[in-house]
């Protein structure tokens, strides 16, 4: 377990499921102590457990932030899994502006957006290949807990590295521009899609609803309650003929088949509201 001792440990464990319902397994310790090392060093602490130990007897908020943006995965990029993208570019997204030609609106939801590729990713796709509804009122909102990956998400500069990972080299040639070291998103593509910080396990409000809602790769960070909680959520604010897309290790089985019903597009699970 390294220095974090059992007592810290199971503080963290339920900070983290009080602040975010996100469970960390028992046997992650060492996951756990790796991911705050450098919040360690950064807000100067002598160890991972010495920072514990002061956030459990203090407990500043902007510390207590920090330590839930540490233990948050932010692991992300550029078009990840290319079937769910070639289903809605060649399939969901076609079949949706033929519905909305008449009010000329379209609301995409990345419910679990991390460091912005993936709502970064639908705002490209709809530049490149739906020429047709550049008139439309298209609305793209990414939403993430972890507040730091919001800032960068934002900013839209990414690293070599980043941009390496999924995104096709034409896209980065005409969508992106050099930043130094780094290539920053052209500002006509940032200003497609806004971003907010929302807790999904928690109360939220506010919002549209929506024609597609990606929820990928979150859900498995809850338990079975949370999961039901959200997805039942998530199915109010989605329109009766829109789509619902989760990660690929994700499904409704289990916990909410009376509320949506499974749609196989390109080899990928999508989901519709039942009626």
């Amino acid at each position: 377990m390294g220095s974090v001792g059992p007592s810290e440990f199971e503080f963290l464990r339920e900070l983290v499921r009080r602040d975010s319902s996100i469970v960390i397994a028992p046997e992650d310790a060492y996951l756990a102590e790796s991911r705050l090392a450098r919040l360690t060093q950064s807000e100067g602490f002598a160890s991972v457990q010495h920072l514990l130990q002061t956030l459990r007897r203090v407990g500043p908020l902007d510390l207590r932030r920090k330590v839930l943006d540490a233990m948050t995965n932010n692991e992300t990029w550029f078009f990840r899994d290319a079937s769910a993208f070639a289903g809605l570019r060649k399939f969901v997204l076609p079949e949706l502006v033929e519905k909305r030609r008449r009010e000329k609106r379209l609301t995409i939801w990345s419910a679990a957006c991390s460091t912005g590729q993936e709502p970064y990713s639908v705002a490209m796709l709809v530049r490149q290949y739906f020429r047709e509804i550049a008139d439309w009122d298209i609305q793209i909102l990414g939403t993430d807990i972890c507040n730091t990956a919001l800032e960068k998400a934002k900013a839209g500069i990414y690293s070599q590295l980043e941009v390496n990972r999924g995104l096709p080299a034409q896209m980065l040639v005409s969508m992106f521009e050099r930043k130094e070291l780094n290539w920053k998103l052209r500002d006509e593509i940032r200003r497609m899609v806004t971003f907010r910080l929302i807790n999904l396990a928690a109360l939220w409000s506010g919002f549209a609803q929506a024609d597609i809602v990606l929820l990928r790769n979150v859900l498995i960070y809850f338990d079975e309650h949370t999961k039901r909680t959200i997805l039942r959520r998530i199915r109010n604010y989605l329109r009766p003929d829109g789509y619902l897309l989760l990660g690929c290790a994700e499904t409704v089985l289990g916990l909410a088949e009376a509320e949506f019903e499974r749609v196989e597009i390109d080899k990928t699970s999508w989901y519709r509201r039942r009626a």
